[in-house]
């Protein structure tokens, strides 16, 4: 999940259900990082924080209880990037319900 839609992809062509842009990262969260790898530990540990004060991550947890949710981002570094961190985060989240 974005704040901020992808360039070039039309949001009728994505075929999705909900965009949830509020449980993506703060835009100064967002700008702090800046896509760089060294600043990843760091913005991992301060995006779980925002997550964990959220309210719209409960509406995505209802969403991720009803079936599958696929995670969408626009950056192009895979591993570092914040739906890894999120998508881990809903996954504690799932596993310390149970």
């Amino acid at each position: 999940m974005d704040r901020l839609w992808p360039r070039g992809l039309q949001k009728g062509d994505a075929a999705l259900d909900a965009w949830m842009k509020d449980v993506a990262p703060t835009p100064d969260l967002r700008k702090w990082f800046g896509h760089d790898p060294a600043r990843f530990n760091e913005f991992a540990k301060r995006y779980r924080l925002e997550l964990s004060q959220n309210p719209a991550v409960d509406a995505l947890a209802a969403l991720a209880g009803k079936g599958p949710v696929t995670l969408i981002y626009a950056a192009r570094d895979e591993t570092h990037n914040h739906a890894r961190v999120l998508a881990e985060f809903m996954n504690e989240r799932k596993g310390g319900r149970q």
